[in-house]
């Protein structure tokens, strides 16, 4: 036999050999065992009990942020309606129910209110008594610029907070137990906090009408 003929058959033999090498090893890793799926599996609850938990902390803390937004607008919208209508508004809270909150225009004056200004009058907030928006605005009838009725996300309540009065010059008052008009809340303000499953965020309002919110 030649030389180059022995040289093929050692070639084509090792060749045979690599390649069923190689088979197995595909054959092998053709798939995974019940030990690897059962350990992946540890792996992967592991890691949902670890991650849920945050998730469902950041949704809380974003639906909070959302709320605080809600109110904030509502007191800025106030004070804009206040000063273009030439009309006082209060910003009521938990009015008519818990979690709701509504923009009412003062039937009287500060100096002398109605008698359904007054905050124990919670059918004041009632849409059904006091339409949104108002049929026939009238100048010689009030209220003519009650807002909607604005309700807090599920969950989210309001603990900390007191009615506001926007006067047409921009100010914010608050009622002291001093009598009528109400004193201006001047440079400490008036803090309103929100609270959702243990979190919670404030907005504090001044005299000036500033509104300063939680970040």
């Amino acid at each position: 036999m030649s030389i180059v003929a022995v040289y093929l058959l050692s070639n084509n033999s090792d060749h045979a050999i690599v390649m069923k090498t190689v088979s197995r090893r595909l054959l092998n890793a053709n798939g995974f065992s019940l030990t690897d799926m059962v350990a992946t599996a540890a792996v992967v609850a592991t890691l949902s009990a670890i991650a849920i938990p945050q998730s469902a902390n950041v949704l809380d803390s974003w639906r909070l942020g959302m709320a605080l937004r809600d109110v904030e607008r509502e007191l800025q919208s106030a004070r804009l309606e206040a000063v273009s209508t030439n009309r006082p508004l209060r910003v009521r809270f938990d009015c008519p129910l818990e979690g709701q909150f509504r923009v009412v225009e003062l039937i009287g004056s500060p100096a002398v209110p109605d008698a359904n200004d007054g905050d124990l009058v919670t059918n004041r907030c009632s849409e059904s008594l006091y339409p949104y928006p108002t049929a026939n605005r009238n100048r010689l009838r009030r209220p003519n610029n009650d807002g909607p009725i604005r309700r807090l996300a599920a969950g989210t309540t309001v603990v900390a907070q007191k009615t506001l009065e926007f006067w047409p010059d921009g100010s914010v008052h608050a009622d002291a137990a001093a009598g009528d008009p109400w004193p201006n809340v001047g440079s400490p303000g008036v803090m309103i906090t929100l609270i959702r499953k243990g979190k919670s965020k404030s907005i504090t309002v001044n005299g000036l009408g500033k509104i300063f919110m939680d970040r």
